[in-house]
């Protein structure tokens, strides 16, 4: 059984992914904590109901002959770059970045990712389960 096909299973991919992306911006900011004029960015927040939404706007065409376009694909990177608008503290040389802002939001991150694969484990469990493989 492909479980990405399963509802369930690609919506807990997705958030994974949003919050694999997340971290690198992140990062990012962290390692751009001294550069002049750098400004601190982070992802929209993940909504599910958008998510849902545009997943069923986008139709990716399946090609069954050499001849045929294949249509537009889909983005790897599906999420929205938004910067800060409203810092808390901004440097003389112009950066925003607060180091202990953006390592609780690593950590908000890593908390999050944890909790979406536990869910994903135990939804899988339950399907091991049903089929009667549950060792």
């Amino acid at each position: 059984m492909d479980f990405s096909k399963v509802t369930l299973f690609e919506a807990a991919k997705k958030k994974l992914q949003w919050l694999t992306q997340r971290q690198e911006v992140l990062a990012q900011n962290i390692a751009n904590a001294d550069t002049p004029g750098y400004r601190a960015h982070d992802l929209k927040g993940y909504e599910f109901r958008e998510l849902v939404r545009r997943e069923k706007m986008q139709i990716n065409m399946a090609v069954t002959d050499s001849n045929q376009l294949p249509g537009a694909r889909r983005r790897i990177r599906d999420f929205a770059d938004e910067k800060t608008r409203i810092p808390f503290e901004t440097a003389p040389a112009g950066n925003n970045v607060v180091l202990e802002e953006q390592m609780a939001k690593v950590n908000e991150s890593g908390i999050k990712h944890r909790l979406t694969t536990e869910l994903y484990k135990k939804h899988l469990g339950m399907f091991k389960m049903a089929l009667g493989r549950n060792q």
